[in-house]
C-alpha cells in the first residue's frame, strides 16, 4: 500500500472507501475500497478533497483480486468445473454434470499454505448434480503479488487437476438375491425396489434378478451370467454376514477375480466386499443398503460408476466420517456422511 496524488493514481487500485456527503441531500460511499481508478475519476476525487489516496499499484508486480480469482480456478478445475463471475474478488466454481467430485486434498492443503491464498471446497468423493456449488476462490488482499499467484499456479500444475467431476457412465447392473427364503417364495424381495431407484439416481439400468437360494455354486453361476452378458456391474444383495450359512462372499470369492475388501470402516455398511472380475465390479450388499436411508452403497457404487478403479487404502480413508448420523434434512445425494 502506498500513498499516491490523485493525478497519479490511474490503473491503481483503491485500499479504502472514499465517502461522499451532500449537506442536507446525501451521505455515502462515491468510491468502493478494490475500485481500479480510471481517468474519469480524477475530477471526482479533487472535488471530494481527495489529493491523495492510498492504493495498490497493479504497474509494480500486484494483481488485482478479480483477476487473481479467475487465474486460480483456472489453474486448479479439470474436467466438468464451470466458474462464477467475479464478485468482489471471489469466484464459485460448480459442478457441470452429474458425477463424482474429486478433489486432491494434498494440493488443497499445500494451496492453502501459500500466503494470501483461500480456497477452499465441499468434501470430495460424494455424489453431486450439475449446479452443485463445490468450492470457491479469493485472494486475501485487495491486490496480490504476482509471486504469490506464479506459486499457486506452479503447485497447481504439479497435481492438475485439482478438482474436477467424474461424469456417470451409462451402466448396466445384474442384480442376484441370494437366499433360500426369497427362492421359495415365502418371503418377498425387498432389495430390487430400493436398488432400482439408487441405480436410477445414478443414470443406470438394473438388467434382470436372478435368485440362486443359498448355495455358493449357483450364486457363483448366476453372477457369471451377468458378466457373460456384459453387465458393467453385478450387485449381490443377502447372505453378506458371517454366520455359517451365509455364502455370498465365499461365492463372490470363488469367481477368482482381485477381491479388494470384505468389510468396511462404514457404518451402516460394514459387511459391504469389492471384487473385480475381469475389471467388472461385484459388490456384495449388506442388508442395511435395504432399509437404511444412507449407507456404504451411497459413498461407494456412485464412484464405481464412474469408472473409477478403487483400492483397499480407499475404503480405509472412510474410517473418517464412516459413521452415519442420520440427519433429518440429509438429502440424497449431498449426504456424504463426514466424506
Amino acid at each position: 500500500m502506498e500513498k499516491v496524488r490523485v493525478e497519479d493514481a490511474v490503473g491503481m487500485v483503491l485500499c479504502h472507501d472514499i465517502t461522499e456527503i451532500v449537506p442536507g441531500k446525501f451521505k455515502g460511499r462515491a468510491f468502493a475500497k478494490g475500485h481500479i481508478i480510471e481517468e474519469k475519476d480524477i475530477e471526482k476525487l479533487l472535488d471530494l478533497g481527495k489529493r491523495h489516496i492510498y492504493v495498490w499499484d497493479l504497474s509494480k508486480g500486484y494483481v488485482h483480486e478479480n483477476d487473481a480469482a479467475l487465474r486460480m480456478v483456472q489453474a486448479v478445475a479439470g474436467d466438468n468445473i464451470t466458474f462464477s463471475e467475479v464478485k468482489e474478488g471471489k469466484i464459485e466454481l460448480r459442478a457441470a454434470c452429474d458425477g463424482v467430485l474429486h478433489v486432491d486434498l494434498e494440493a488443497l492443503y499445500e494451496l492453502n499454505s501459500v500466503d494470501e491464498i483461500c480456497f477452499s471446497t465441499i468434501h470430495g468423493n460424494k455424489m453431486v448434480m450439475k449446479g452443485k456449488l463445490l468450492g470457491g476462490a479469493r485472494v486475501i488482499p485487495l491486490a496480490v503479488r504476482e509471486e504469490i499467484l506464479t506459486a499457486f499456479e506452479k503447485i497447481s500444475r504439479e497435481h492438475r487437476p485439482v478438482i474436477s467431476v467424474r461424469p456417470f457412465r451409462p451402466a448396466r447392473i445384474g442384480v442376484v438375491t441370494t437366499g433360500s427364503e426369497i427362492q421359495s417364495g415365502r418371503i418377498q424381495d425387498k432389495f430390487w425396489p430400493v436398488l432400482e431407484a439408487k441405480a436410477k439416481e445414478l443414470g443406470a439400468e438394473l438388467t434382470g434378478q436372478k435368485f440362486p437360494g443359498d448355495d455358493p455354486e449357483e450364486i457363483t453361476k448366476a453372477i457369471r451370467e451377468f458378466l457373460d452378458q456384459g453387465a458393467d456391474m453385478v450387485q449381490v444383495t443377502g447372505g453378506m454376514s458371517v454366520d455359517p450359512d451365509d455364502m455370498t462372499p465365499s461365492a463372490i470369492r470363488a469367481l477368482g477375480g482381485e477381491v479388494v475388501t470384505y468389510g468396511t470402516p462404514v457404518l451402516p455398511g460394514a459387511m459391504f466386499m469389492l471384487s473385480y472380475v475381469d475389471g467388472v465390479p461385484v459388490v456384495g450388499l449388506p442388508g442395511c443398503v435395504m432399509y437404511s436411508k444412507r449407507s456404504i452403497y451411497d459413498l461407494i457404487v456412485p464412484r464405481l460408476l464412474t469408472g473409477e478403479k478403487l483400492s483397499r487404502r480407499d475404503f480405509v480413508l472412510l474410517a473418517h466420517g464412516g459413521q452415519c448420523q442420520n440427519c433429518p434434512a440429509c438429502t440424497y445425494p449431498d449426504c456424504g456422511f463426514g466424506q
